[in-house]
């Protein structure tokens, strides 16, 4: 009897032995499904926004807009108001594809060393140069030098937008120097300022969206990082 007892006691030792196994898999099965699924997401949301200063350009403006249209990509684009002026039906057609539009000063000073009055009149002059084309008001501030007083963008109701790459295009007009300021650097949610004032300019930011898209990289506009 007693050895019957201990036969048994030893079976139900096993089988808890083996039940603990048994769940102790599953539980570790599970840890690395939800790994995988965690780094699917994270893979799934890295997003970045290209931005393109002191538009629009008539020589090459137009050609970044082709190579976005063929890629469906959106991108922000801050804009000179002397310029708009100039350019409307680059800015219509800005508008019409889809990007969105921000105001880059009517000249390109610096805002920062204006008085008050002198900045608020280079931003209205050019707000209502891209209203007049777009029939909407930017909301978006793109301060020349990232230079701006305190309160001014409450002052004129803007959201002033800086960055976070700054590929320095306009000073080192070479399509590798610029895509390596990005590529394997570029973090998701973060904000990449470009020109569309130059052939190397646009010929990287063609290329990047090519290579970045193939690391799983989604390109939206400024606003969809701010707000979604």
């Amino acid at each position: 009897m007693k050895r019957v007892r201990i036969v048994v006691f030893f079976d139900c030792v096993m089988a808890v032995f083996l039940l603990c196994l048994v769940f102790q898999q599953r539980f570790l099965n599970a840890a690395v499904e939800t790994g995988k699924r965690n780094e699917m997401i994270q893979e799934e949301t890295k997003r970045v926004a290209l931005t393109f200063d002191d538009g629009p350009n008539p020589e090459y403006t137009e050609k970044l807009l082709d190579g976005l249209k063929d890629r469906e990509v959106k991108a922000t684009f801050f804009l000179l108001g002397n310029q708009v002026e100039l350019y409307p039906d680059i800015v219509k057609r800005m508008h019409e594809e889809g990007h969105l539009i921000g105001n880059h000063s009517y000249d390109h000073v610096n805002l920062g060393a204006l008085c008050e009055s002198e900045a608020c009149t280079q931003i209205k002059k050019t707000n209502d140069a891209i209203y007049k084309v777009t029939g909407e008001y930017p909301e978006y501030l793109r301060p020349p030098f990232g230079s701006v007083k305190n309160k001014l963008d409450e002052d004129m109701n803007m959201i002033v937008t800086l960055w976070d790459i700054d590929t320095r295009d306009w000073e080192v007009q070479n399509v590798a120097s610029i895509e390596s300021k990005v590529l394997g650097k570029a973090k998701d949610g973060e904000i990449i300022l470009m020109h569309d004032a130059y052939a190397t300019s646009v010929t990287a930011a063609l290329d990047l969206i090519d290579k970045m898209k193939q690391d799983g990289y989604e390109f939206v506009t400024v606003d969809e990082l701010i707000f979604e």
